[in-house]
């Protein structure tokens, strides 16, 4: 990481008061995924399972580039019954395009490889689009191995509520 001049980079754990820039950035990421339609959460939504008061479901960090924030990763621990531990599992990860290759993606994911190493876990773990080639590499170049034998399943609204027999 010193190799880079980050400018003034931050990584810092997010706070109730982020919700706002972690729902802007989240709407450029899936603009960037070609999603945008998909994107139902709302500030509400996120301060209530970021910052609730019962408990955080997942957790955000964003990345701050001289004062400004222009990416985030938010994350959340899992358990794999095969090694036995905790696992980290990232659901996004983000850096506004105009910043990228200044080492910020690089940054957010050291920050949550240590988080997973003081939280003891076994893996941490992400899913990439397949036509996402620029990311793959990145991912790639850090060591990390695609799990091309997995197939992710998925339900969602009518489905869930179709198995749930409702």
């Amino acid at each position: 990481m010193a190799e880079k001049d980050f400018g003034k980079l931050e990584i810092r754990k997010a706070e109730r008061r982020d919700a706002p820039v972690l729902l802007s950035l989240i709407k450029e990421l899936a603009e960037y995924e070609r999603m945008s339609d998909q994107v139902a959460t709302t500030e509400e939504m996120l301060t209530d399972n970021l910052f609730g008061k019962t408990g955080n479901i997942a957790e955000a960090v964003i990345a701050c580039y001289n004062g400004a924030p222009v990416g985030m990763a938010i994350y959340f621990f899992n358990f794999s019954t095969f090694v036995g531990r905790r696992g980290l599992y990232l659901e996004d990860l983000f850096v506004q395009p105009a910043l990228r290759g200044k080492g910020i993606g690089k940054a957010l994911l050291i920050y949550l490889a240590k988080t997973a190493v003081e939280n003891n876990c076994g893996r941490f773990e992400w899913s990439v689009l397949d036509w996402n080639k620029p990311a793959i590499d990145f991912y790639k170049s850090l060591g990390a191995k695609p799990m091309d034998e997995w197939t992710i399943f998925r339900l969602s609204g009518d489905e869930i509520k179709h198995v749930a027999g409702l």
